[in-house]
């Protein structure tokens, strides 16, 4: 736009007014106000607008006033593009209606309540205007503000992460958003709130809900989110999942995040003080993985906390992280280790999950997993919520089995269990290479730690001559270094020489690799306990791309005969 189009046309202003007390205005709302030519503003077919009555004081005759009068709100429309096409149709009218005074030179406010790019009115008169005027946008508190203010409780604290959700998602994916967050404010409650409140207690944060009505508004209310009748909720509420990091004592907040470690005995007690997460770490051996793929070790016991007299009883969580790090945790997965006063399980899983102030971590070694079970359970029974950090899927491998093998014995049997699943290692595998588990496959554990050598080649042997495409967990480590060779001679009496093996090392990690060779070409020196091994069948297929990419695939189809 020339400079002598610019001093032809007005200019175009988005005015936050705040959440509703007209003196939470800023002083810059005010003066844009008292200069525009036109205060345009946004209001039901009722004709009161809200956004009026905040800046009423500030208005005088001089001013054009725009009312800009929806055709529909909640209620439904014969329109033939249907409810969005109807209030698409408004805002280009209305649009229209303020360029006409932008071109005649007039300066046009729209004002708005709360700030006028969040969840504002103004933002589609900004869509379809910005570009062909002058434009400013006056930002303004917003109603999740005020209502922390009113409640006077900490949205976020450190790393904590807000997330702001419409009550307008459906319950599902409001359900998955309140449990992977760490503090929340939920929007539009109004007719929403029946799905918002259920949303609340499936991801468990009912208890720690807040609602606040009207904030700084006459009228104003708060109270516990799980008090409010529905029948009484207004759209202008929200509903707040404020900062748990606030409501620690602040000793908790840096004395809660150390490791504790000890040897372990069977009781779970302490023989030695708590040491640090790098500490442990520095005493690292090798031993067997789990689901998650396998990686090193840290020699650490386990100690239990003192005991704290709770007044509901606690429960156990055994989450799936999957086969690495954030990126692979489910949003229940997350939800359950924020939400857990205590997190138990071994070195190299506690470390994928990050520090958060208050909770007590409990590292040991991969190889106590009944010991771990058992504190995790005793914890429990203190009235505390325990996570049971697994690799993968808790269920394959790893951690779940033997937590419900000690949770079935009599001290513990009334204690809550649930099992919250993860990626597996072997799709995780699968993915990286195509999809070799495209058709029917099974899982085995090359490990003879747990079972004998005998009982692993007599699976080999079935799911082999089954034509099965295997998926190879704990396939070798520095004290079992033979497995894989005679895996390999084994399954040559099943298979062709050519038949593509797939070695995923640290999926997911920093040192991720993934190769297919032949089976004939296996070399166990290639192969260690953070490599799983995927088999294919007689029909699966490797295939070079023309980009260069080889895709490994299993077709769903089996020939017949």
């Amino acid at each position: 736009m020339s400079v002598s189009e610019q001093q032809l046309t007005g200019r175009l202003y988005g005015v936050g007014l705040g959440p509703g007390d007209p003196s939470l205005m800023t002083v810059r709302a005010v003066e844009v106000i008292a200069e525009a030519d036109v205060i345009a503003y946004h209001s039901a077919r009722h004709g009161r607008s809200i956004a009026r009555s905040i800046a009423a004081e500030h208005l005088h005759d001089g001013h054009i006033e725009e009312a800009l009068i929806y055709p529909v709100t909640t209620e439904s429309t014969d329109h033939p593009g249907g409810y969005r096409g109807a209030l698409d149709e408004f805002y280009e009218t209305a649009a229209a209606r303020l360029a006409a005074h932008l071109d005649a030179g007039r300066t046009v406010a729209v004002i708005s309540e709360g700030d006028p790019l969040f969840y504002g009115s103004y933002q589609h008169m900004h869509k379809r205007l910005a570009h062909r005027y002058p434009t400013e946008v006056i930002p303004g508190v917003t109603s999740i503000s005020a209502a922390a203010a009113r409640l006077g409780k900490p949205l976020a604290e450190a790393d904590e992460v807000l997330t702001i959700l419409p009550g307008t998602l459906p319950e599902e994916e409001l359900t998955a958003r309140l449990t992977s967050t760490d503090t929340a404010v939920v929007m539009k409650l109004g007719r929403t709130f029946p799905t918002v409140r259920r949303a609340m207690e499936r991801a468990g944060r009912l208890p720690e809900a807040h609602y606040v009505e009207r904030a700084t508004m006459s009228g104003e209310r708060t109270e516990r989110l799980a008090d409010i009748d529905a029948e009484t909720v207004p759209y202008f509420s929200v509903s707040v999942v404020p900062s748990r990091i606030a409501d620690l004592p602040p000793a908790s907040t840096a004395a809660g995040m150390a490791t504790t470690a000890g040897p372990a005995t069977a009781a779970g007690t302490a023989a030695a003080p708590a040491t640090s997460t790098a500490t442990a770490s520095a005493t690292a051996t090798a031993t067997e993985a789990s689901d998650a793929g396998p990686a090193g070790t840290a020699e650490v016991g386990i100690s239990p906390t003192p005991d704290e007299a709770k007044p509901s009883p606690g429960e156990v969580v055994v989450v799936g992280t999957g086969p690495a790090g954030p990126l692979w945790l489910t949003p229940e997965s997350r939800g359950a280790l924020a939400a857990a006063e205590d997190l138990v399980g071994y070195t190299t899983y506690l470390d994928r999950v990050p520090l958060r102030p208050g909770q007590r971590r409990h590292a040991s070694d991969n190889k106590v997993e009944s010991e771990r079970a058992e504190l995790a359970l005793d914890l429990a029974r203190r009235g505390r919520r325990v996570a049971v950090v697994s690799g993968g899927d808790p269920g394959i491998f790893a951690m779940a089995t033997a937590v419900l093998e000690v949770a079935c014995q009599d001290p513990y049997r009334a204690i809550p269990v649930r099992v919250l699943p993860g990626v597996t290692a072997a799709n995780a595998a699968a993915a990286r290479a195509g999809a070799p588990l495209g058709h029917d496959y099974a899982v085995i554990s090359l490990s003879d730690r747990l079972k004998p050598w005998e009982v692993v080649a007599e699976r080999l042997h079935a799911a082999a001559g089954a034509d099965l495409v295997l998926a190879l967990y704990n396939p070798g480590s520095r004290s079992r270094t033979w497995q894989v060779g005679k895996t390999r001679e084994l399954l040559l009496e099943h298979r062709a020489p050519d038949t593509p093996v797939i070695l995923a090392r640290d999926i997911g990690g920093p040192e991720e690799s993934v190769r297919t060779v032949r089976l004939a070409d296996l070399d166990p020196t290639q192969v260690d306990m953070r490599t799983l091994l995927i088999v294919g069948s007689s029909q699966t297929q490797a295939v070079r791309r023309d980009d260069g990419t080889e895709v490994v695939w299993t077709p769903r189809r089996y020939p017949e005969g």
